[in-house]
């Protein structure tokens, strides 16, 4: 992996030698937020992959549709209607508990945060 980042700063600066990288566009201006800050780092690659292919992670997934299924309860008048979505609810519930659980995110604070954003991006009202 060191050959690789070696490689890729080589190329930067022969770049930078070459100034190919003047005057670019944003030049001076900060940069924009890195959505991924709080991501472990073992799984930014990961994710920016998954989301660089249109798909996001399982629990990410289960969390929108947790989500969903809240919104449809919230509305929900049949009482039959009403169970079928709380069960579902219940499945995916214990799905995201697992899937959290399995891999040790749980206790991880840097997990706890990310997923405090992560609620606050599927929860935004455009």
């Amino acid at each position: 992996m060191e050959f690789m980042r070696t490689m890729a700063e080589d190329r930067i600066q022969e770049a930078i030698r070459r100034g190919e990288l003047d005057n670019l566009p944003g030049a001076g201006k900060p940069l924009p937020p890195d959505h991924l800050e709080n991501v472990p780092e073992e799984l930014r690659i990961g994710f920016k992959l998954l989301k660089n292919a249109g798909l996001i992670p399982e629990e990410m997934q289960i969390r929108k549709d947790m989500l969903s299924l809240g919104d449809l309860l919230a509305v929900c008048r049949d009482g039959a209607e009403r169970q079928k979505l709380q069960r579902e609810l219940s499945i995916k519930r214990f799905r995201y508990q697992s899937l959290m659980s399995d891999r040790g995110w749980i206790e991880s604070e840097a997990f706890t945060e990310y997923e405090r954003q992560i609620n606050i991006k599927l929860t935004e009202r455009d």
